[in-house]
């Protein structure tokens, strides 16, 4: 089976464990269905990527870090549950799972799970978003839009789409439901590895706020700011974010809940990362 195959394979099943799950603890707290989902899905996946790729490291938000990750030559990064406040409630559909690879520097397979739409996105082959003519559409947090999204909006006379997940975000511009997400307030790895390997496979642009590359399995996996967007509008928007890095709200991103994960060796099957409360992440 080939890393593209897994990587689609392990979301989605890890998607039907979460339905699975949502299913069971429908007369659960919001609490409870977060815990049971993040717990299930990241032993899943652990397990099996221990039985498929035993010899690569991983790197998942429910883990606990390892610096030999560091030295890794091939580290799959994962998210089991994209959105656990989209999971909760019962009807959304805006959460996901992610799966990425990344080796020797580059991201090289992802696959990002929708599984209450029935949609997997999956490397290499993804299908590019269809021609849109009407006003740009920028993609953002239902709660409360970031100010830097208000601007690309204002900047090209567009509308905003309201939505969850970071994951969800990402793959509504891919499946051409979105023209752009920019996001500022600070993010992880894992929220943005299988979204970008997807999006750069159907041929939109990403990078960093200024232009510059995403990179991943740093030290340190906050990454602070992403770009996704249709080609023909990356000139535009980074005409306006270019100027954001100096900013206030760049400088000290929103609080949000967030998960603190970190690493594991393939062969760890247990969730033993808390969470907590640390930058802002657009979920």
């Amino acid at each position: 089976m080939s890393d593209h195959e897994l990587a689609a394979l392990l979301a989605t099943r890890a998607g039907e464990l979460l339905l699975g799950v949502r299913h069971e603890f429908a007369d659960a707290t919001q609490s409870e269905r977060k815990a049971a989902g993040d717990k299930r899905s990241h032993d899943f996946l652990m397990e099996a990527l221990a039985q498929e790729r035993p010899g690569d490291a991983v790197l998942s938000e429910e883990g606990v870090d390892n610096p030999a990750r560091l030295r890794a030559e091939r580290v799959w990064i994962v998210d089991p549950l994209d959105g656990t406040r989209e999971f909760s409630e019962l009807g959304r559909d805006d959460w996901a799972v992610h799966v990425a690879l990344w080796q020797s520097g580059e991201l090289v397979a992802g696959a990002v799970a929708l599984p209450a739409q029935g949609v997997t996105l999956a490397t290499p082959d993804v299908a590019a978003p269809q021609p849109f003519s009407g006003p740009a559409r920028i993609v953002v947090s239902r709660s409360r839009p970031p100010a830097i999204a208000m601007q690309v909006r204002d900047h090209l006379d567009g509308t905003l789409v309201t939505m969850g997940s970071a994951g969800a975000k990402v793959a509504a511009v891919v499946r051409g439901l979105a023209d752009v997400y920019v996001h500022a307030g600070g993010q992880y790895e894992w929220d943005s590895a299988a979204p970008v390997a997807v999006a750069r496979a159907a041929g939109l642009h990403t990078s960093r706020i200024d232009g510059s590359s995403l990179q991943y399995n740093r030290a340190d996996p906050l990454l602070p700011d992403l770009l996704v967007c249709r080609a023909e509008y990356a000139d535009a928007v980074l005409a306006v974010t270019g100027e954001q890095r100096d900013s206030a709200e760049w400088k000290n991103p929103r609080n949000a809940d967030v998960g603190q994960g970190g690493v594991c060796g393939a062969g760890d099957g247990t969730a033993r990362g808390g969470r907590q409360r640390r930058a802002g992440q657009d979920r």
